[in-house]
Parts: structure tokens; sequence; C-alpha cells
């Protein structure tokens, strides 16, 4: 299973799931109230390298990170 972590202010436990590319991520995280809106500005990365596709192959061992947007000064 891959593992999802969620970065910054997200504040949730990584979980691990079941998943065959970052689309059926995005179904499963569309369903909950506390993590749906944070797609809509998070960045991606699967093993530490960000992705735009949505379609990339999900290995069972994968990474997958959401990365909030920061400000920093």
């Amino acid at each position: 299973m891959a593992k999802i972590e969620f970065l910054g202010p997200i504040g949730k436990p990584p979980v691990e799931v079941d998943i065959k590319n970052l689309d059926e991520l995005k179904e499963i995280f569309s369903k909950d109230d506390d993590i749906k809106e944070w797609l809509k500005i998070c960045a991606v990365a699967v093993n530490d390298t960000i992705t735009k596709t949505l379609d990339m192959k999900i290995n069972p061992n994968d990474k997958i990170s959401l990365l909030p947007p920061v400000c920093g000064g």
C-alpha cells in the first residue's frame, strides 16, 4: 500500500491506501471534508518528486506527500 503524508497545516496523520494512480487518490480524498479543500491548492509529490499528472502509476511502496502552499520571509 502507498503511504500518504499530509505536510504543514493539514494536520492529519499518515494513511496507507491501495491505489493504482493519483486519480484514484483524488477520488478517495474528494469524499473527505477535511482534505477535499486542500486538494485544490496542494502540490503533490511522489517519492519526493513533485508531479502534475494524475494518471501517474503508483506502486505499493510509494510515498505520496500533499504539500500545502507556504509563505515565508
